[in-house]
């Protein structure tokens, strides 16, 4: 007997048998998609089911609350994005199949792709890529999703010389897995995808770099076309450092670095090579503050969880070293109490904005220290009164004193814009993964510092993951508006993620995100989507990671942090 189930929308219910497909329930049900909408009419291109994120092809079997996914929701902004670099590996199979396409990392509004190996990507073969994209979208080919047996996904990636991928799945035991099929090209996607080719209208793909090229995509402001290019060259020199630093250490895909967990040996000389990197590009820094000969404050930034703390200790050390007295000071002890902070425009506390820091106060302290008078520095009681309060310990300026001060606003030139450029050095700092899940899925940067995030707030102050989560975008709102747009600023950058972070915050991350229920709407499908990244993580034991190391500031037991 045919089993009904019951979908309730916001203004009706609907009975469909058990196992119809979201592509059906759209279409025959809903009346939103006729198969010929175009990108500007922002169709519907997955559906919330109970909260989780179902893609056309998926299946419904339980009685469920559904919401369409427009394209241009945030959301649906992500699923473009996705299937834009699906089909940029479609284009590739299609025109250079002896070829190992390789996604690289996230570069402003675009993905960094580059040919592994030998082969350089030249503008001509940049081109033909762009127009074979064009055709495909031309086609408006579906882009359906297929359940498969383990080993005839296994089979069908060792064929193709996915290496990556299959190693990957080496470390899962799923009977099954979902694949997308696009003509006959059959890629793994982590995430859901775009029913078809045809809504992946706008984009750009240009050549980039001495081998590569960048797919851009919109920016949220303007879902309906493509920005004007502003290079982020810096921003590129350290993600190809750290790339040939994963060369070094022989880990560049998660597939690599699970098997090096899986080996106790190879792990515990793994984490030193990584941490000695570290301590060798802070060194690196030091070095060029100190050849500068005129610096006097060192300001750091970047964005939330990047470890900016733990990163001017270690940096301070480096400068004792080199014979100086360094005097950290963290700009959060010159936030106003919440009753004077400016308010957003929902009217709550903005503490993301350069003016929720009492600059009168910052400016006139940093002004009598460069003027050779001594300064009271004030302290912000965070799980007190939430007010400031003065030690009692004055400092000053000495021939061989560098202030070292951190902040999100750090770069930002209007925090002390009278102040001597000679004698200031900044250092933009964040957490930018340089592996990937495989050839053509990367673990983005933005995931790795949430993780970061949820299972610090949680553990210093019992924070769950679904408040984390909840104020992420207020957050990354913050980093758009005034952190992104100064990191061009810095005399250089830090990537502070370490390769085998992910195998070390995922036994904590995983039970934070677990309690995150379907009923928290906008929480629920990040939370979903960060447990089934961390499924194809090996995790390692918390106590490999050294106490002097960066992931102690979110994870504890650093020897820097006594609340740690």
């Amino acid at each position: 007997m045919e089993r009904i189930i019951q979908l309730h929308t916001e203004s009706r219910t609907i009975k469909v048998p058990a196992g119809t497909t979201v592509r059906s329930i759209v279409t025959d049900h809903l009346h939103l998609d006729d198969g010929t909408s175009k990108y500007t009419d922002n169709p519907v291109v997955a559906l919330r089911m109970n909260n989780e994120i179902l893609p056309f092809g998926a299946r419904i079997t339980v009685d469920a609350h559904i919401e369409p996914v427009l394209l241009f929701s945030d959301l649906g902004k992500r699923m473009y994005r996705h299937t834009l670099s699906y089909m940029l590996a479609l284009a590739s199979d299609r025109l250079f199949p002896a070829r190992r396409l390789v996604i690289g990392h996230a570069l402003g509004d675009g993905f960094y792709f580059n040919f592994d190996g030998h082969y350089a990507l030249s503008k001509e073969d940049v081109e033909s890529l762009g127009r074979e994209m064009l055709r495909l979208v031309e086609m408006d080919t579906p882009i359906e999703l297929d359940t498969v047996s383990y080993q005839d996904a296994l089979s069908y990636f060792q064929e193709k010389g996915y290496l990556a991928t299959s190693l990957l799945l080496s470390y899962r035991n799923d009977p099954t897995l979902h694949l997308y099929r696009c003509q006959d090209f059959i890629d793994i996607a982590y995430e859901p995808l775009i029913p078809r080719t045809g809504l992946l209208a706008v984009w750009e793909l240009r050549p980039y770099g001495e081998r590569g090229m960048l797919l851009r995509f919109p920016l949220s402001s303007d879902f309906l076309h493509i920005a004007k290019f502003r290079d982020n060259p810096l921003l590129f020199s350290i993600f190809r450092e750290y790339k040939i630093w994963g060369s070094l250490l022989k880990v560049d895909c998660l597939g690599t670095m699970n098997k090096i967990c899986g080996s106790p040996p190879e792990i515990h000389t793994f984490i030193r090579m990584n941490e000695d990197l570290q301590h060798r590009k802070i060194s690196q820094i030091a070095d060029m503050i100190s050849q500068r000969g005129t610096v006097k404050v060192v300001f750091i930034a970047g964005p939330s969880s990047s470890g900016k703390t733990t990163f001017s200790i270690r940096l301070a050390i480096q400068l004792r070293l080199l014979g100086y007295n360094p005097i950290q000071i963290s700009l959060d002890n010159y936030y106003r109490p919440k009753s004077e902070a400016p308010k957003d425009a929902e009217g709550k506390p903005d503490l993301e904005v350069l003016e929720a820091l009492d600059l009168t106060l910052f400016r006139n302290n940093l002004g009598a220290l460069y003027a050779g008078e001594e300064v009271d520095l004030p302290r912000f009681d965070f799980k007190g009164d939430g007010r400031r309060y003065f030690e009692g310990k004055p400092i000053s300026l000495k021939d061989n004193t560098i202030l070292v001060i951190e902040g999100i606003h750090g770069l930002n030139p209007n925090l002390v814009p009278n102040i001597d450029r000679s004698t200031t050095f900044k250092i933009y700092i964040s957490a930018l993964t340089q592996l990937n899940l495989d050839d053509h899925n990367r673990i983005s940067t933005t995931d790795n510092r949430i993780l970061r995030r949820i299972v610090r707030d949680n553990r210093t102050r019992s924070t769950s993951a679904q408040r984390t989560l909840e104020m992420w975008p207020s957050v990354e709102r913050g980093e758009t508006q005034h952190i992104f747009p100064y990191q061009n600023q810095a005399d250089t950058m830090i990537n502070s993620a370490l390769d085998y972070e992910l195998a070390v915050l995922k036994p904590y991350a995983e039970p934070l995100l677990r309690t995150v229920k379907p009923e928290a709407y906008a929480e629920y499908p990040v939370s979903r989507r960060l447990l089934k990244f961390l499924e194809n993580v090996y995790p390692i034991p918390a106590d490999l990671v050294p106490s002097d190391s960066l992931l102690r500031e979110f994870i504890g037991g650093s020897e820097f942090h006594s609340e740690c």
